[in-house]
C-alpha cells in the first residue's frame, strides 16, 4: 500500500517557514569574530531539518541548495571558519532565496534558479576560499592553497556595483579591457534590476555581471584591477580548478560548456528558464490552495479547554431538557438558575473559541529586525531595534492584516525619523539611532507603539508644506496634533529627497485606511529632535465588537467604544449655528459640529428633534470630532459583526451589521466614514 506523502506537505512548509525565522533571527543576532555555539548549532538544526524535510518529498533542488547552507554553518559551528561579516551577510541572502524557492514549491511555480545559482555561488565562494565582499567590507573567508593554485585554470567573478560607482569617477569598460588583457573573458550582464522609465535616475547603475575569465591568472592581480572600485560594489571571486585534477574531481566547472558559450549574454528582466528534467520537485508539486485556505496551530490547553466547556454546555442542556418535560409553575427557579448556567457557559465557551484565533504578535513582529538591519545598511545609518511585548496574543486576521501597515510605520521611522552618524553626533546624541516596537493589551484593546529617537516632526515645516499644497489656509491656527494629522493626507510628503525607502507621498493615507478598516485608530506623538511615537489601537478581533447601542426613532444603532469619547447633555446655550458650517456645540476649549443621525440615515419616525432634549455623543475619527445627536442610549455589549457589504451591499457610514438580542437587526456605525458623509450632506 502506497502512502500519499502530499498530505504531509502542508506540514512541512509550515515547520520550515517557522526554521526560517529562527536562522535569521540567529544570524542576526551573531557577532563577528566569535562563535556563540548555540546560536549557530539552532541556525544549523533548522536548515538540517529543511533539508532533510525537502529531500523526503522529493524537493531535489530546495535540498540541494540547503546542503551548501548547511555545510558552511557546520565550518563555523566547529570552528574551522570564522564567523565574518561576509559570511553572515551570504547567510542571510541564502535565507531569502530558501524562503522564495520554498513559496514556489508550495505554490506550485516555477523556482527562480537564476537567483538560486547566485546564492549558491556566493556561498560556495566563501567555502572554496574565493573572496566575498559584502556591502561595507571585502573580507577573504580562507586563502588559495599552493596545491589549489596549481590546479586554478581561472575564475568566476560575479561583479555587482553599487547605484553610485558611477559616480566616483570608475569605468566599467576599463576594468573588463584589464581583465580581458589577463585571459579569455566571457561576460554575461544582468539587467534585472532596470527600473521603469519613470523612475530611472541616469547616474545610478542598476546592471551587474556574472564573468569567466580563463588563464593563468592570480588572485592578486584580479585584486589589483577590482581595488578601484573597493568598497563601491559586492565581489565574488570563485577558482575554476581543472577538471582532470583528482583533488577537485567534486568540484569540477564544465569549461568547456562556458567556452562555447557567446562572449555576451543578457539576461531579461522577465526572462525564466525551464526546470531541468532532474527538477522533481516543480513536475510533481501540483498548485496549491494552501496560502489562501490557511492553517493556525493550536496549543492543547486551548483545545481541552474548549472540549471541557462544550462538556458543561451538554451537561446544561441535559438538565434544561428534563426541566422541560411536565413543566409546571414550581420549576420556574430551576428553569431560571438553568438559564443563568447557559448564559455564563456560552460567554465562556465564545472566549475559548476566540482564544483558539489567538497567536502571539510575534509572528508578525519577527520580520522586523532584519527589515531594520537591511535598511540600516541600506542608509548607512547606525540603528539598535528593539522589541517588548512579543508574547501579545491578537486574533490571527488582524495579526496578519497589520503586517504591511507596521512596515512602512518602522520603514519611516528608520528612513525620515533616525538621523545619519554625524548629524545625531552634531546635536550632542549617539550615533546609533533606536527604533522600539511594544504591544500590549489597554482597555480591551491592543496597542502596538513604534518609537524611535531621532529628529522629530517639524509642526513648522508640515504647516508650510500643507500652506503651498493648499490644504490648509495661509492663516490658519492649528495645534500640533492637529498639524501631525496632515501627514495622513493622500499625496503628502515632507521629504526633500524621494528613494526607494520613502518621500513619495504615497503610503501614510494608505495606513490610516487600513488600520481603520480593521476598526482601529492611529495617534502621532512628536518632538524635534526628541523623537517620534507613532500609536496603533486595535481590537482583539474582527469578529466581536464592543460598542454602545442608541436608539434613533424606532431604529437601532452600534457605536464602537473605542471610537466614543464621552457622551453629554447639551444645554441651548452650548448650541452655536455658524454660516456654512451648520450646528456646532462648545465642549471645554472645542467647538465641534453636531450630526444629525436622523437626518443622514433618513430615519422617518423621530421621537426627539430638539437638541436639548436628546444626547450627544462625542466620537472622534480620521483625527476629527463631532458630536452624534441621538434619542437615548440603551446598553454597552459586545456583539456578532456580520459584513454588510457581503450580504447587502456598501453602506457609507456604516461597517457592518449585528443581529440583537431579539431578533431585529442593528447598523454598526463607522465613524469616519460617517464623518465624510456628514460633509458631503
Amino acid at each position: 500500500m502506497s502512502i500519499d506523502m502530499a498530505q504531509f506537505h502542508e506540514v512541512f512548509f509550515e515547520e520550515s517557514f517557522e526554521g526560517l525565522e529562527i536562522m535569521e533571527s540567529g544570524l542576526l543576532n551573531l557577532d563577528q569574530g566569535s562563535v556563540d555555539e548555540e546560536a549557530i548549532n539552532s541556525i544549523f538544526r533548522a536548515a538540517h531539518s529543511i533539508k532533510g524535510g525537502s529531500g523526503t518529498f522529493g524537493f531535489t533542488q530546495v535540498s540541494d541548495y540547503t546542503h551548501v547552507m548547511e555545510t558552511l554553518l557546520d565550518e563555523m559551528r566547529d570552528g574551522r571558519r570564522p564567523v565574518t561579516g561576509g559570511a553572515i551577510e551570504a547567510l542571510l541572502h541564502s535565507v531569502d532565496c530558501l524562503r522564495d524557492m520554498l513559496s514556489a514549491v508550495r505554490e506550485g511555480r516555477d523556482i527562480d534558479e537564476a537567483r538560486a545559482t547566485d546564492s549558491t555561488t556566493e556561498l560556495e565562494a566563501i567555502l572554496k576560499g574565493g573572496v566575498a565582499a559584502s556591502t561595507n567590507e571585502a573580507e577573504a573567508s580562507e586563502p588559495v592553497t599552493a596545491d589549489d593554485e596549481a590546479s586554478v585554470v581561472g575564475w568566476h567573478i560575479v561583479f555587482t556595483p553599487h547605484a553610485g560607482l558611477l559616480q566616483t569617477g570608475n569605468d566599467i569598460v576599463r576594468l573588463f579591457r584589464e581583465l580581458d588583457d589577463l585571459g579569455a573573458l566571457t561576460v554575461k550582464v544582468d539587467v534585472s534590476n532596470l527600473p521603469n522609465f519613470d523612475t530611472f535616475d541616469p547616474e545610478s547603475l542598476y546592471l551587474s555581471w556574472d564573468l569567466h575569465l580563463m588563464g593563468s591568472v592570480e588572485i592578486e592581480q584580479l585584486d589589483d584591477v577590482f581595488s578601484w572600485v573597493e568598497g563601491d560594489c559586492d565581489l565574488v571571486l570563485l577558482p575554476i580548478h581543472d577538471p582532470n585534477a583528482a583533488s577537485d574531481a567534486e568540484t569540477t566547472t564544465d569549461i568547456e560548456a562556458e567556452q562555447k558559450a557567446s562572449p555576451v549574454e543578457t539576461v531579461a528582466p522577465a526572462e525564466k528558464k525551464e526546470p531541468t528534467p532532474a527538477s522533481a520537485n516543480t513536475k510533481a508539486e501540483k498548485p496549491r490552495a494552501a496560502a489562501s485556505a490557511g492553517s493556525i496551530r493550536v496549543g492543547i490547553d486551548k483545545v481541552d479547554g474548549l472540549i471541557n466547556m462544550v462538556g458543561e454546555l451538554v451537561i446544561t442542556q441535559s438538565m434544561l431538557g428534563m426541566l422541560g418535560e411536565n413543566f409546571d409553575m414550581s420549576r420556574v427557579e430551576k428553569l431560571r438558575d438553568g438559564l443563568v448556567q447557559l448564559e455564563r457557559h456560552t460567554r465562556e465557551l465564545q472566549e475559548s473559541v476566540m482564544q483558539i484565533r489567538m497567536l502571539p504578535i510575534s509572528f508578525t513582529f519577527s520580520r522586523f529586525p532584519r527589515l531594520v538591519h537591511d535598511l540600516s545598511t541600506k542608509m548607512g545609518k547606525k540603528i539598535e531595534f528593539k522589541m517588548a511585548g512579543e508574547n501579545t496574543e491578537v486574533d490571527k486576521t488582524v495579526m496578519e492584516k497589520i503586517g504591511d501597515p507596521l512596515v512602512h510605520l518602522v520603514r519611516n521611522s528608520c528612513d525620515h525619523g533616525i538621523e545619519m552618524p554625524e548629524e545625531r553626533l552634531a546635536v550632542g546624541k549617539s550615533e546609533v539611532g533606536t527604533v522600539e516596537l511594544e504591544a500590549y493589551h489597554k482597555g480591551g484593546n491592543i496597542v502596538i507603539e513604534i518609537r524611535d529617537d531621532g529628529k522629530g516632526l517639524d509642526p513648522e515645516k508640515i504647516l508650510q508644506k500643507a500652506v503651498e499644497k493648499g490644504v490648509v489656509a495661509e492663516d490658519a491656527k492649528l495645534t500640533d496634533t492637529q498639524i501631525f494629522e496632515l501627514i495622513f493626507m493622500a499625496g503628502f510628503s515632507t521629504a526633500e529627497i524621494v528613494t526607494d525607502v520613502s518621500g513619495r507621498g504615497v503610503g501614510m493615507d494608505v495606513v490610516r485606511k487600513n488600520i481603520q478598516a480593521l476598526g482601529g485608530i492611529i495617534e502621532i506623538q512628536s518632538e524635534v529632535n526628541v523623537g517620534t511615537t507613532l500609536t496603533v489601537r486595535l481590537p482583539l478581533t474582527l469578529a466581536i465588537l464592543d460598542g454602545q447601542t442608541v436608539a434613533v426613532g424606532d431604529e437601532v444603532y452600534i457605536i464602537p467604544l473605542m471610537s466614543i469619547i464621552e457622551s453629554i447633555q447639551v444645554t441651548p446655550s452650548m448650541i452655536n449655528l455658524v454660516a456654512g458650517k451648520g450646528e456646532t456645540f462648545k465642549l471645554r476649549d472645542e467647538y465641534l459640529p453636531i450630526l444629525r443621525l436622523y437626518e443622514l440615515f433618513d430615519v422617518p419616525s423621530v421621537a426627539v428633534n430638539e437638541l436639548s432634549e436628546g444626547l450627544l455623543v462625542v466620537v472622534e475619527g480620521d483625527g476629527r470630532k463631532c458630536g452624534l445627536f441621538v434619542d437615548d442610549l440603551l446598553g454597552q455589549q459586545q456583539v456578532v459583526i456580520k459584513s454588510l457589504e457581503a450580504n447587502y451591499r456598501r453602506v457609507d457610514g456604516v461597517s457592518g451589521a449585528t443581529i440583537l438580542g431579539d431578533g431585529s437587526v442593528a447598523l454598526i456605525i463607522e465613524v469616519p466614514g460617517l464623518i465624510r458623509l456628514a460633509h458631503k450632506h
